[in-house]
């Protein structure tokens, strides 16, 4: 069992796959640990488990409609959404998933997800082939991009009589995951400013071509909602990336290494931390032609000129001011001998963390959704081994707190 934490009042979503009769732990499981629950079923769900069973058991009402007779039942959502701590939807289908995805808000559970500024936490279940597919995959992946957490489904008999992964997660798990985020680590970034930059960068050739690199910008994202979760204030500076960002207080969109410069250089003057995610360009084409470059029979030569170094720069300022601050944190993507890379990198440009990737891998690195890193400071190395992008935000952060501690006797707090 986990710590007793401060009550939250969680809107419990419970969606119809037959694993709603385990919502029924889940909301226990929650009041247990000293929450208030308010149940708000979809009308598939009420087939499984019935209403009154969650009235019982809550002491609410249960909200199963849109539009419950009463003047003011169609604002009810918004009044629940403004009052609510975390919205948890347990089990959620691969329908509801894709109602959240896209913005469909047919129902009160789909309406309350955009009406809410919760934080949002759903544990899905379904029939292992429905989970694999690319539909439901790229939902889940929007979801992630967004912030919203997931318990992961479990391995396990499948209502049909299968087994394999789609299961809901056990309700001890859930309330696990839903206590922990209610209740975010004690931490030394809260309201410290932390700066983090995320996705590619394009260099135009013409008005139609341009030089860019894989780098979805899940990473970056992942590190500054784990960043703002811990209580720092967060400025993302974000290249052209198709995934939406993740809701932090300032997100400054940029296209090309130069702009990237001028908008980290900037922001980074307040800032606590620096955490250079993004895959910047280190070439540019010396000039971009104004009209698209036409098609000839030989081969076409660009002259490619360096970009500026961002990280570098920001090294080079730290020490020239002989200041403790900001933290520094670059990323050096590899594809051999990574992690001699990574050191000779560190010491080059002054910084104090670097996070080294292997990106020959295919299960690791750019646009995927796991990662594997290596932290190379100062008094060593330290391995994160394969796993969420989400996960791998929060080992770096823990480390990124212990050099905080150490680069600042006096607290920094602004």
């Amino acid at each position: 069992m986990g710590n007793w934490v401060e009550m939250s009042l969680i809107a419990l979503g419970v969606t119809g796959g037959i694993g709603a009769y385990k919502a029924v732990e889940v909301c226990r499981g929650l009041q247990k640990r000293g929450h208030d629950v308010v149940a708000v079923m979809t009308r598939s769900a009420a087939r499984f488990v019935g209403p009154v069973t969650f009235e019982a058991i809550t002491r609410r009402p249960v909200v199963t409609s849109q539009w419950r007779p009463g003047m003011n039942a169609d604002i009810e959502h918004i009044a629940i959404a403004d009052g609510i701590d975390l919205l948890l939807v347990a089990p959620c289908t691969a329908n509801v998933i894709g109602k959240f995805a896209n913005g469909i808000a047919d129902d009160f559970l789909s309406s309350l997800y955009l009406a809410t500024r919760a934080p949002v936490m759903v544990a899905p279940a379904m029939h292992s082939n429905m989970l694999a597919h690319d539909a439901v995959q790229r939902n889940v992946r929007s979801l992630a991009a967004r912030g919203v957490r997931f318990v992961e489904p479990g391995e396990g008999y499948l209502a049909c009589g299968w087994i394999g992964k789609g299961r809901l997660a056990e309700p001890e798990a859930i309330v696990d995951a839903a206590c922990a985020l209610l209740s975010p680590p004690e931490s030394i970034l809260r309201s410290l400013h932390v700066l983090v930059s995320a996705g590619p960068t394009y260099e135009d050739i013409d008005p139609v071509r341009y030089l860019g690199n894989r780098s979805s910008g899940r990473m970056g994202f992942a590190l500054a909602v784990e960043a703002r979760r811990r209580g720092a204030r967060v400025t993302l500076v974000a290249g052209p990336t198709r995934l939406e960002p993740p809701e932090v207080e300032e997100v400054v969109r940029v296209r090309s290494a130069a702009e990237m410069h001028e908008a980290v250089m900037a922001a980074s003057s307040s800032a606590d931390v620096v955490i250079m995610a993004a895959a910047v360009a280190d070439y540019t084409p010396a000039s971009a032609s104004p009209a698209k470059v036409a098609k000839t029979d030989g081969p076409l030569t660009i002259t490619l000129s360096r970009t500026r170094d961002i990280l570098g720069d920001l090294g080079a300022r730290r020490t020239a001011s002989r200041a403790a601050r900001p933290v520094l944190v670059g990323f050096a993507a590899e594809t051999d001998d990574v992690v001699r890379k990574a050191r000779e990198k560190r010491a080059r440009k002054g910084v104090d963390l670097i996070v080294a990737n292997d990106v020959s891998l295919p299960d690791r690195g750019f646009d995927v959704e796991t990662n594997a890193v290596t932290l190379v400071t100062e008094d060593g190395e330290e391995t994160v081994s394969l796993q969420s992008k989400a996960r791998v935000a929060a080992a770096i952060l823990d480390r990124v707190e212990r050099l905080v501690r150490t680069r600042t006797p006096e607290p920094m707090h602004h």
